[in-house]
């Protein structure tokens, strides 16, 4: 990510704080490169388990020419994938966890590494998002996969 993008990506990461400003001027100066942010405003996030989520996000990249933002946490045990807001209060799934309003995920900052949670697909600072149906049917083609080859 070019540091244009990043700062897009920050833009419309930070416009999902109560206090973008404070929250800006917090997180560029967090040793630890991440940020707590309010979901259900500008985005929900689909929580799966890593073993799924990149299986999902292969079959996304071949079915839409850029995926919204996902995240990996720490040893990549789960991915998050940003979605419209209001989708987590709708979606039922087996072993997804659903992050909207009144729940906070901790977001790195885009362009810098942290030790932790990380950008798979970064932001494009558009508000681009991942499209619930076709992160549904993704789901269940990855899950074919992983059985058939299990």
């Amino acid at each position: 990510m070019n540091a244009a993008g990043a700062k897009h990506a920050v833009d419309w990461l930070v416009s999902a704080a109560t206090d973008p400003d404070a929250c800006r001027w917090a997180w560029e100066r967090s040793p630890l490169g991440v940020a707590l942010l309010p979901a259900g405003k500008r985005w929900d996030v689909l929580i799966v388990d890593g073993k799924l989520g990149y299986p999902t996000l292969d079959v996304l990249t071949w079915v839409t020419p850029r995926p919204g933002p996902v995240l990996a946490d720490f040893g990549d045990s789960r991915m998050g994938f940003f979605v419209p807001p209001g989708t987590a209060t709708r979606w039922l799934g087996t072993g997804i966890r659903g992050a909207g309003k009144g729940t906070w995920i901790v977001v790195p900052y885009p362009g810098r590494a942290t030790g932790g949670v990380r950008w798979i697909v970064p932001p494009d600072g558009r508000g681009t998002l991942n499209d619930p149906g076709l992160l549904e049917l993704a789901l269940h083609e990855a899950a074919a996969v992983l059985a058939r080859d299990a």
